[in-house]
């Protein structure tokens, strides 16, 4: 589990900022309800750099916060560092979505898995709601914003507990909102995962 509580480069809880922020959730001890008051503030507070198209790009927790901005990786970038300072585990699981709904460009979408006592892994989107979703914290009932239900859509199982690199790559290399919307970052599925 060790590896899903370290701080790195990108999840940088042990910035001072992201620290004090992370810390300010931890009011009790319910590891649960710390979890949820970390996610809701993400989710609620961080707006998502598509939908109101904000610059800059965000990547490392401490940019998400500064900008208060990110797309669905960098927030959920934010969110485990959160975790990981209140001592709880967590980890990045991705989506492979058709990007208008209808097939063809596909792209990634982040999500995060906490480990919850009781519960085991639970998966949770700080995306935020959007016109006719909206994402939840209900373990075990997992509320996320989308369902893989397209040819080519995947829902990976994987927990990995640093973030993709070609996510972050993508993350690094364009500098505004709608530079890295037609550049969202993409895992090719060959058939036979997709069974």
């Amino acid at each position: 589990m060790k590896d899903y509580l370290r701080s790195t480069e990108i999840i940088d809880w042990k910035n001072p900022n992201v620290l004090r922020k992370a810390r300010s959730f931890s009011g009790e001890s319910d590891k649960t309800m710390i979890a949820k008051r970390c996610f809701e503030w993400v989710r609620d507070k961080i707006k998502h750099s598509y939908d109101h198209q904000m610059n800059p790009v965000t990547c490392s927790a401490s940019e998400v916060l500064k900008f208060s901005t990110g797309y669905c990786y960098a927030k959920s970038h934010l969110l485990v560092a959160f975790l990981r300072a209140n001592d709880i585990p967590s980890g990045f699981c991705y989506q492979r979505l058709s990007r208008d709904g209808t097939g063809t460009p596909f792209a990634l979408h982040g999500l995060v898995a906490v480990y919850i006592p009781d519960v085991g892994w639970y998966r949770v989107d700080p995306r935020g709601h959007q016109s006719g979703m909206t994402t939840q914290f209900t373990p075990p009932l997992e509320r996320i914003a989308f369902k893989p239900n397209l040819p080519g859509e995947y829902d990976f199982k994987e927990i990995w507990p640093d973030p993709l690199e070609r996510v972050v790559n993508a993350l690094r290399s364009f500098n505004t909102w709608h530079s890295l919307f037609e550049n969202l970052p993409d895992i090719e599925i060959l058939q036979k995962e997709q069974k």
